[in-house]
């Protein structure tokens, strides 16, 4: 008994009170080592270490009925803390959505029926955000013959990961919250209407042949990398990506001087439909990249624009 140490030392130790100390040994968690002669408690090293593992697993939330399976043997501390990690994880993901839904909240200055709805947007399953996209685009694209463009909208699809971070969730309230309604959808589909009916319209009369169409292709691939790479539309490479285009337009229109020709490129200015398409679709696509965890969209112009510039460059 000389090593044993009162209940009072053990409190010290431990940083626990004398009453927790007491209500663990009437609970059959820890019992003492023994009793003094006047019948106080004792407990030796193995219980005040049990006491401390028994502090440190409460902390971490652990109930006693699981400390006393640990403590007689019956698990071990990793199926303890797996199953209280998995615990911490489902917490952490409602306080998450919580937090998402108490921002837009805040930022939408939301009123009491609306709260209602960011919280079931926020709380959706992957099925239903899938579902709440697909027929955003649906609505959007119906009846529009939009060609391969269809396959360019695939990146732009939301994706959100299983355990997102509060800006993730944040993100997807608000792109949530814009794809429901109407009149951003009508606005899309009259954009998406109009591009693409001028599109066809010039298709009617476009006599190019299948070697001609392909090298618009490979061209307007060529201008796609030059402009995500920066390359300058006065530089030597760019001024090569634009002679064959004024070349390739000159062939298929029937029209030999090439001066009229880049006059009537530079005059097709693509410039006000690519900003519109930026002020329609650029929170769009924002919001995706940050949904989806992938760098958010360079500003740069689109294969059109940087090759319309290197036309209108040379000289």
């Amino acid at each position: 008994m000389d090593d044993w140490l009162s209940i009072g030392e053990v409190a010290r130790r431990t940083g626990l009170s004398v009453s927790t100390i007491r209500f663990y040994a009437d609970e059959g968690v820890v019992a003492p080592a023994g009793h003094t002669g006047a019948g106080y408690r004792c407990y030796d090293a193995r219980g005040v270490a049990a006491l401390e593992l028994v502090r440190t697993l409460r902390d971490l939330g652990a109930g006693l009925d699981e400390i006393r399976r640990l403590l007689a043997e019956e698990i071990t501390v990793r199926d303890l803390a797996t199953a209280h990690l998995a615990l911490v994880e489902r917490q952490m993901g409602r306080l998450r959505t919580r937090r998402a839904v108490l921002r837009a909240v805040v930022r939408q200055d939301s009123d009491a029926g609306q709260v209602g709805l960011v919280h079931r947007l926020a709380s959706m399953s992957d099925d239903d955000r899938e579902q709440l996209v697909e027929e955003f685009w649906s609505e959007v694209t119906d009846g529009l013959d939009m060609g391969e463009f269809v396959d360019h909208l695939r990146p732009w699809r939301p994706r959100l990961p299983e355990d997102p971070t509060g800006e993730q969730l944040d993100a997807w309230i608000e792109l949530a919250d814009m794809v429901r309604d109407a009149g951003f959808r009508r606005a899309v589909r009259q954009y998406f209407g109009e591009t693409f009916a001028d599109a066809a319209e010039h298709g009617r009369d476009d006599p190019s042949t299948e070697a001609q169409i392909a090298e618009q292709v490979e061209i307007l691939a060529q201008a796609r990398a030059a402009s995500e790479a920066g390359v300058p539309v006065d530089s030597r490479e760019a001024r090569q990506v634009a002679t064959r285009w004024v070349a390739l337009t000159g062939s298929i229109c029937g029209e030999r001087d090439l001066t009229e020709v880049r006059r009537q490129i530079v005059a097709a200015d693509p410039g006000p439909q690519v900003a519109r398409h930026v002020e329609l679709l650029g929170r769009y696509h924002a919001l995706t990249a940050t949904i989806n965890g992938t760098p958010q969209p360079l500003v740069r112009a689109p294969a059109s624009t940087w090759l319309y510039a290197a036309v209108a460059a040379l000289t």
